[in-house]
């Protein structure tokens, strides 16, 4: 198992950047790593979303309950079912003096403990890497209103 978290400071409104990373189904159009994201089933403000993603050129999908709370902002996730054992997290946005300091986690598990000892530190790597261009593709679509 691995955790990894990731932030970024971001000029702006944190709701608008909460309304962003929130609508996730915008995310391939902007994210060269995620191939697709589609909404399958609402539960009152949560969402299940079923994701198309690469790591390093491996495909991988699976589907997550994505739940929403609109008054902090804040997003939680978790896996119901895909190529992972586990993989959850949370969005955090927090005011700070110079705009606001977005935080993406994810903990996960691939599964395999013999290939995890092997390859772990480079996979902790890679998804670090990612949630960092997730944070820096949602800077630059907000700052820079570019894709």
């Amino acid at each position: 198992m691995s955790y990894v978290e990731s932030s970024i400071i971001i000029k702006g409104d944190k709701f608008e950047i909460y309304k962003l990373a929130k609508n996730m189904e915008e995310f391939p159009i902007f994210m060269p790593d995620v191939q697709s994201v589609k909404i399958i089933e609402r539960i009152g403000d949560n969402t299940i979303t079923e994701w198309s993603s690469e790591l390093e050129g491996a495909p991988i999908s699976w589907k997550e309950l994505d739940e929403f709370n609109e008054k902090k902002p804040e997003i939680k996730y978790k896996l119901l079912e895909g190529d992972l054992d586990k993989f959850e997290g949370e969005w955090r946005f927090e005011e700070v003096a110079e705009g606001v300091k977005v935080t993406l986690t994810v903990d996960f598990d691939f599964g395999m403990p013999s290939l995890e000892k092997i390859v772990g530190p480079i996979l902790k790597i890679k998804v670090e890497n990612n949630c960092q261009m997730m944070l820096q593709a949602i800077k630059k679509r907000l700052e820079e209103g570019g894709e």
